[in-house]
Formats: C-alpha cells, structure tokens, sequence
C-alpha cells in the first residue's frame, strides 16, 4: 500500500505523517512531498521510529515522483487561516495549488484515491473535480473532501457537555466544511438528549471550532495537529478499505446525486474502488431541517466558485 501526502513539511502534513508512519499497515510505503526544502529532512526524521514503514521525502516543483504508484494521496498543502481570514480569503492562493497538484495527480496517479484537505474544502473539491474531468480520468467514488475534523470535533465537544465516555458517542456531521455549510446532527446522537439551547449553542461551536483555534494560537497558526488526526483518520479508513476490509463507513464531502448540493459530506461505506454507497443522512429536527434549508446557497455558491475557477 502506497500513501503520498503533498504538502507534507506543513503544520497538518508532519502531524498527517506521523500518525501515517505509525499507523499504516506493515510493508506500506509512505511518500512525502512538498515544495520547501525541507521535506526529505521530514522523512529522513520519520524514518528513524521503528515502523515497518519506508518513508521518502521529495521536495521542489515536480511532485510525480511522490505519486507514481500512488494509492491513496491526501493533499494539505497550501496556506493556514489567520486571525480575520475566513475560508474565501484562502481561495485566492490555495485555488492554484491544488490546480497544480491535482494536474499531477492525473499524469501520474489517475486511480489513486484523493482526499482534499487543503481549504477552502467546499471549493477546492470542485476544483479538483473539474480538474481531474479535464484530463479524462475523473471518477466521483475516488475523490474525496476531508470533512472528518467537524466529525471529531463534534464527538469531543458532546462527550464533554454530556459528561459521556467517547467511546459512547457518535455524532452525524453532514454538509460543508465551513461555517454555516457545517451541520451536526446532534438528534441523532444516540442517548444524549440537548435542550434548545443546547443544540443552537453547540451547533455553532462545531461551526466555529475553526476559528477557535485560530484565535487561540493569536496568529501563530490554525488547526493543524486535529486536522492532522482528522486527515489520518480518513486516509487510513480509505486504506482498510482498498485492503478489502468490509463495512468501512466514514463521513467525507463527495459528489453524490445532487439532492442537496453537486458536492456534499455523507456517511460513506467504502471499499475497493473508493465510494461503494452514500448513506441517506437519516431524519432531521425542525432546526437541523432549517439549517440545511439555509445553508445550501452558499454552498453551491462555494461548489460554483471552483467550478469556474478551472474553466
């Protein structure tokens, strides 16, 4: 099993290959690659802990040589949110990075598996849609939008309100992955009850959780080490999966039917050729009904965005 992270010598992309390094199967390969320098030092350094791992690290514009035989490629490169930034003002840059990148990914593994992490995600998927459509080797069960930090986020902050063991808790997050666009289904967390108030004040804190973080680093960063747990959370569900285990179900923004959006986060059952089925995100309350209802436009706002970007 292959798995190369682009953008690797980032904040998230060294917490995404640590846990990579000691997480993946034994005989895996592990590829890293980034434009700074840096980056075969970051694998010379994750090749000293005692894995049956083999990691390489690969730095410079051309990042084929990370990807060629490629299984599974999860991309967080690009630039972190700051204090003030929301997600639009990380289009401007992070847009042509994964561009770039994707355009590589499609000469060079045009049947891996991608998982997007860099942001903008609702718009960046588009683009890497668009993207691989362009070059012919498209297919909507293999890419992939890393929603999985709203699914973490949202499990820690409910087992903590509700005074609940994590292990008991499981909540739906379906949707984007940005602000309004991110929505918890907390009916349908099994055993907990929530107030009104309850479910407005925890909704917006799973929305806002990135912001957060940003604020609480005062400028020195944004989530990197949860997204880094988030990222190898997907990467490694997707790679159980390609190993032929059954019954791998995780939540991440695709394309589906377009019933809600053209891309939007489900729960997913996963196998061999990346999505096998899109789950029905179940029944909603009142309030999660209106949320959906209200978040749509700008999310297909966020989806057209890319779509453009690549035309």
């Amino acid at each position: 099993m292959k798995v190369a992270v682009l953008g690797a010598a980032g904040g998230i992309g060294q917490a995404l290959a640590l846990l990579l390094k000691t997480q993946l199967p034994a005989g895996s390969e592990l590829t890293l690659y980034d434009i700074a320098p840096v980056t075969p030092g970051v694998a010379v350094d994750l090749s000293h802990i005692p894995t049956a791992v083999k990691v390489q690290g690969f730095s410079g514009e051309d990042a084929s040589p990370a990807l060629k035989g490629a299984d599974v490629v999860l991309i967080s490169a690009g630039v972190a949110r700051k204090p003030g930034m929301d997600r639009a003002d990380l289009f401007n840059v992070n847009a042509g990075i994964v561009r770039n990148l994707i355009e590589q990914v499609a000469e060079t593994a045009p049947k891996a598996l991608i998982a997007v992490i860099t942001n903008p995600v609702n718009t960046t998927v588009a683009i890497a849609a668009e993207v691989l459509k362009k070059a012919g080797v498209y297919d909507k069960n293999r890419l992939f939008g890393v929603t999985t930090l709203d699914v973490i986020r949202a499990k820690t902050f409910v087992a903590e309100l509700k005074h609940k063991p994590l292990e008991a808790i499981e909540v739906p997050v379906v949707g984007g992955h940005s602000g309004v666009t991110i929505l918890p289904l907390l009916s349908q967390v099994a055993g907990v009850t929530f107030s009104d108030q309850e479910v407005a004040e925890m909704t917006r804190r799973i929305q806002n959780a990135g912001t957060e973080v940003v604020e609480a680093k005062a400028g020195g960063g944004s989530a990197t080490l949860s997204m880094g747990q988030a990222a190898a959370r997907l990467g490694l569900a997707l790679v159980r999966a390609l190993q032929g285990e059954e019954q791998v179900i995780e939540y991440a923004y695709v394309e589906g039917s377009g019933e809600y959006a053209r891309f939007f986060a489900q729960p997913l059952l996963l196998g061999k050729g990346g999505v096998v089925e899109r789950k029905p995100i179940g029944a909603l309350s009142q309030f999660e009904q209106a949320a959906l209802d209200g978040m749509l436009e700008t999310l297909k706002k966020d989806i057209k965005l890319g779509e453009e970007f690549v035309k």
